[in-house]
């Protein structure tokens, strides 16, 4: 395995970069630059020089508390703005973008699996898809049976069942329907086993690897759970930014 650092982040990988233009095509994420830092503190956050996820790639994110590894998927998402650098998704740089155009290529583009699912209580599972369908390029007639497929596929027999008389489990499997219901180019996934028992978890992630490599899409994953690691195509090893780049 050769190792490459960059900056604040190492990067375990299995093979050299290639920089021929077909393996620039075929990026689902650039990174270029980036350094972010929280609102009134001189200090960084999070810095990278440079990380690049293949499409279909899979890459887990692992590090301390503290590294910048939520920063990161929130930079990526475009929910955060970073201080200096470039962050390309899907060949379209996130910072050239208007806020609503941000939202709206989020919407399409990036599927998001949260640690607590932030799904909709109140609503039924079915309601919980169709929300995300709302951003798609999907003409509406269709929305109600794409999101019923994509809930069947994903184990879900209840689907007007309303999301707080859900399992946990169960409600994964409706946060992962919700995620790769717009096709996304990028899936990423914060501490997704957190909240899930350790007998679950082979299944869990099973269950969010195949829905990503299902649409073709890339998954970034961000984890403390170091048992999930060798499921992945790389690590990205993230570590606190130096004292000279905090300065």
């Amino acid at each position: 395995m050769l190792e490459l650092s960059f900056g604040a982040t190492t990067i375990l990988s299995m093979s050299t970069r290639n920089d021929s233009a077909e393996f620039q095509l075929n990026h689902a994420l650039e990174i270029q630059g980036v350094k972010y830092r929280y609102q009134k503190s001189s200090e960084l956050a999070l810095s990278i020089d440079s990380l690049i996820v293949a499409r279909q790639e899979q890459v887990v994110i692992t590090g301390r508390s503290g590294c910048g590894k939520s920063t990161l998927l929130h930079l990526i998402a475009g929910l955060m703005e970073p201080n200096e650098g470039v962050i390309t998704v899907a060949g379209s740089s996130m910072s050239r973008m208007s806020g609503s155009k941000r939202d709206q290529f989020r919407g399409r583009h990036i599927g998001m699996v949260f640690q607590t699912f932030h799904l909709l209580n109140g609503f039924t599972v079915l309601e919980n898809v169709l929300a995300a369908l709302m951003f798609s390029e999907f003409p509406r007639s269709e929305h109600r049976s794409r999101a019923m497929t994509l809930i069947e596929n994903l184990g879900i027999n209840t689907p007007n069942a309303r999301i707080q008389d859900l399992s946990v489990g169960q409600q994964q499997r409706v946060a992962v329907a919700r995620a790769i219901a717009c096709s996304p180019s990028i899936v990423l996934a914060d501490e997704p086993t957190a909240a899930l028992d350790p007998e679950y978890t082979s299944v869990a992630m099973d269950l969010l690897q195949n829905a990503c490599r299902s649409i073709d899409a890339s998954l970034i994953c961000v984890t403390h759970d170091l048992s999930i690691v060798d499921r992945f195509d790389r690590q990205v090893s993230l570590q606190v930014p130096s004292l000279q780049e905090r300065a």
